[in-house]
């Protein structure tokens, strides 16, 4: 047994919702691995309870496995709010949604995150923000969501050791990569917040706003 295996089993399990949508996705859906899955689903639903937030951005939904994970925790009354730019997957998402009981606090937007968090239904502030989107982005959308999160509230960023490849000179001429690069270092020397990374399966950053 590996020590990830070892982790996965000693975590409380899936629900039958989520572990349908993890068949389906690595069934139907091309880079399933892009699916947060059972470890980090749990981390994520933890981390909500423990904020208890009124409402939730997330800005990359894929199958929508990470939104109903953080949607477990959202206060009495509260919604999330998550973007998917891939179009495609919109059918999938919501047939997703409408399993849970869940689904009914969360909606959907199609398009690109950057456009839709200029709008006006992003008047308001959210209590906690899940970035999961374009990595070459994420500088822009740490920026765009600052305004709407208020001080003591959180952001998480996914992906952020992006497979070891962030200290990996093999791929210093990655967007991705360097994107991530990017947004790791303008994290570190910005007083705005205090964060941590945890090196749970991809990099999950945690942030906190402070100024």
């Amino acid at each position: 047994m590996t020590l990830e295996e070892y982790i996965s089993v000693h975590s409380t399990p899936e629900n039958e919702v989520l572990q349908a949508i993890t068949r389906d996705t690595y069934v139907h859906v091309l880079n399933p691995h892009m699916l947060s899955g059972h470890v980090q689903g749990r981390v994520l639903s933890m981390i909500s309870y423990m904020i208890r937030p009124k409402r939730i951005l997330e800005l990359g939904t894929f199958t929508g496995y990470s939104a109903l994970c953080l949607a477990e925790g959202l206060a009495e009354g509260g919604k999330l709010v998550t973007i998917e730019h891939n179009d495609e997957l919109e059918e999938t998402i919501r047939r997703n949604f409408a399993r849970s009981p869940l689904g009914e606090k969360i909606d959907l937007l199609i398009g690109d995150a950057k456009e839709l968090l200029h709008r006006p239904l992003m008047v308001d502030t959210y209590d906690l923000v899940f970035i999961d989107a374009d990595k070459r982005e994420y500088c822009a959308y740490l920026d765009l969501v600052y305004p709407l999160v208020p001080v003591g509230g959180f952001i998480l960023a996914d992906n952020t050791l992006w497979d070891r490849h962030i200290i990996d000179p093999a791929y210093d001429k990655d967007k991705q990569t360097l994107g991530l690069r990017a947004f790791n270092d303008k994290l570190k020397e910005d007083n705005r917040f205090e964060q941590v990374i945890l090196p749970l399966r991809d990099g999950l950053t945690l942030i906190r706003k402070i100024r």
